[in-house]
């Protein structure tokens, strides 16, 4: 089973859990293994990877992609937030990515006195799903201003596996 199989079936069931921590720490944040395409940080959630040249590693360019092919229409451009949504760029490295994980998979409505927010899940959406981690890599890129707005002017060429990996998820 791949890696987001396993992330997509946890999450839809629930049962990703994990200690909050601070996320914007080396231990989050600075790549250390490269697996299956993708920048792993040392705690084994994913991250991005930028080189001194500016060339970003294929799945933040592809989370750039995706972003703003899903959702920057309520999150604004960059994850920069909106008057309909907050920041993404913020959430990426202000919550534990098993919540961010679990909140776009399952959704979340907060209805109080101070605020009505509704966050739709996105569990089923394969244009999603299937680029998760490559959306949170980009927006933690934005969160952490290693990556400036705009689109990436360079980018890592897509592996090998990303492409096996994508063919899997899309069922093609």
């Amino acid at each position: 089973m791949t890696r987001i199989s396993l992330l997509i079936l946890c999450a839809a069931a629930g049962s990703l859990a994990a200690p909050a921590r601070a996320q914007n720490t080396p231990e989050n944040i600075d790549p250390v293994t490269f697996e299956a395409g993708r920048w792993y940080a040392e705690n084994g959630v994913p991250t991005y990877k930028i080189e001194a040249d500016g060339t970003i590693d294929w799945a933040t360019y592809s989370g750039f992609r995706r972003y703003h092919s899903e959702c920057h229409v309520c999150h604004g451009p960059e994850g920069e937030g909106s008057s309909y949504a907050p920041a993404l760029k913020t959430s990426a490295v202000t919550m534990d990515y098993y919540d961010f994980v679990d909140v776009v998979t399952n959704g979340r409505q907060k209805v109080n006195a101070a605020e009505t927010s509704v966050m739709p899940a996105f569990g089923t959406n394969a244009n999603v799903m299937c680029y998760l981690d490559d959306i949170y890599t980009y927006l933690k890129a934005r969160g952490t201003e290693a990556l400036p707005r705009g689109r990436p002017a360079k980018r890592a060429e897509k592996p090998d596996e990303t492409r096996a990996a994508e063919a899997a998820c899309l069922g093609s």
